[in-house]
């Protein structure tokens, strides 16, 4: 049967106008690619270990759908243009790098440098020395140190101070985020014992009090990332649980998620704390994400004790977690920004379109409306309306800010199938779909890419596009 099935095997050319028909790329890498997958799928049928149903009823279409599936995994991370309002799109890539920033830390990049090297000495040095003495200039904190991630943070800090003892969390900070991180998983692999107290809505002082033994080591404060419990509620501060653990000899840790040394002018987020606001409550170890709201690459900033901290830096574990000299570099170039906050939002790029005000965005949105005039018989309809955008990446979920979108629908497609072919373009367009319309929103969509979002959409409008995806 085997041998049968080879003669369903497209060719080159077949895959090419397969491709081309499903408005994916083509070219030399592509076809190379392409021809590896087929390497692979004539191993899989000569080994029986291909999918069972395209084995018992072989045909071209099954081996070209299986070839795109297998084409899909293998394309690079590329551009594409966020039209969803969501700032810090954890999908996305979080928070887009600082252009300027960058640009200034290429050439140190892409060339030896002092890394972990002490020019003054000629010794061997240490590798986050000036990040350390940058973030605890600006935070106040006793001491500083930085991991690959907030995740590796949480870890390190548990392992190293709680290891083999309690520490008590209240059940409404239990919290899961994206690719399936819990709490209660990362405190067992980690070592710590988990104490739930309090229940999902409430949680009171005298939860954690009476929950305390002779083998608590620590307190630990959640915030809750990516979900807001309303209604009959009820948690206990920082600073009360700061002090209820000073008093009984235990560390208190914060897993903050996500910290900001700016202070924001946006309505909405004029109340979220700074880090310089947070470090003053004295929690003795502070941890958050560099790549949400403050607008970095991906890292774990950890603030807080020197104790601690140094039994966290002396700990096996943080040679396997600390960062490389890419998010060290970046980071330092967005720290050293922070002493300049005036000028933050025009260095920093999530800053920006978190600050951009309602006015901006809708002249944004307008503009770009005037520039397509569906024909009257088309069945387009486009038009702009106010929305609400979202800071996203686990940073206030739910607080919305004030936006603009246009809004685009046509009564043979439905949004899903625009939304698809969107997504299907060179440079992808990624957008939300509500109330049977496609939306537009423009806090997230950048200048430089208004041409690009300009020729595409322009592109759909001429609805034979959207037929052609229909047929296919």
């Amino acid at each position: 049967m085997a041998a049968g099935i080879y003669q369903f095997l497209p060719s080159i050319q077949e895959i090419d106008a397969f491709f081309l028909k499903k408005g994916k790329p083509s070219g030399k890498r592509v076809r190379d690619l392409v021809q590896n997958s087929l390497i692979q799928l004539r191993h899989q049928i000569a080994n029986k270990t291909l999918d069972q149903a395209i084995l018992n009823s072989p045909s071209r279409e099954s081996f070209l759908e299986w070839i795109l599936e297998n084409f899909k995994g293998l394309q690079r991370v590329q551009k594409v243009i966020n039209a969803t309002g969501v700032v810090v799109h954890t999908n996305l890539g979080r928070a887009p790098l600082p252009k300027e920033l960058f640009e200034e830390l290429l050439p140190r990049l892409c060339s030896y440098s002092n890394l972990e090297f002490e020019l003054e000495t000629g010794k061997r040095g240490s590798r986050d020395t000036v990040l350390r003495n940058l973030l605890k200039n600006l935070s106040g904190a006793e001491e500083a140190m930085v991991v690959n991630n907030n995740a590796s943070a949480v870890f390190l800090m548990l392992r190293t101070l709680t290891a083999g003892k309690e520490v008590i969390v209240s059940r409404g900070e239990l919290v899961e985020i994206g690719g399936s991180f819990r709490i209660p998983d990362i405190m067992r692999e980690s070592g710590a014992i988990l104490v739930e107290v309090g229940t999902t809505n409430r949680t009171r002082l005298s939860d954690y009090e009476q929950a305390i033994n002779e083998n608590t080591a620590a307190i630990l404060k959640v915030h809750p990332s990516n979900y807001v419990i309303e209604g009959f509620t009820e948690s206990v501060e920082i600073s009360k649980l700061v002090k209820l653990a000073k008093a009984r000899g235990l560390y208190c840790l914060h897993d903050w998620g996500s910290g900001t040394f700016y202070q924001f002018e946006q309505k909405a987020l004029q109340n979220y704390p700074t880090v310089q606001q947070e470090i003053q409550k004295r929690a003795d170890i502070i941890c958050f994400s560099a790549d949400k709201l403050l607008g970095a690459v991906q890292g774990g900033i950890i603030l807080g004790s020197k104790a601690a901290i140094e039994k966290m830096r002396k700990h096996p574990l943080y040679r396997v977690l600390r960062a490389d000299k890419v998010t060290l570099g970046l980071l330092e170039s967005v720290l050293e920004a922070c002493f300049e906050p005036e000028s933050l939002k025009e260095k920093v790029t999530s800053i920006r379109l978190l600050e951009r005000t309602p006015e901006e965005i809708r002249a944004q949105a307008t503009q770009m409306l005037d520039k397509f005039f569906p024909e009257s018989d088309s069945g387009w309809s486009v038009r702009i309306e106010e929305t609400d955008s979202r800071t996203g990446g686990g940073a206030l979920p739910e607080l919305p800010l004030p936006s603009s979108a246009m809004v685009i629908s046509h009564p043979r497609y439905k949004a899903q199938e625009i939304q698809n072919w969107l997504r299907s373009q060179s440079i992808p367009v990624i957008v939300r779909v509500q109330t049977e319309s496609v939306w537009f929103d423009f806090r997230t969509v950048f200048e430089e890419d208004e041409k690009v979002l300009s020729e595409t959409l322009r592109l759909m409008l001429k609805s034979s596009i959207l037929e052609q995806a229909e047929e296919t």
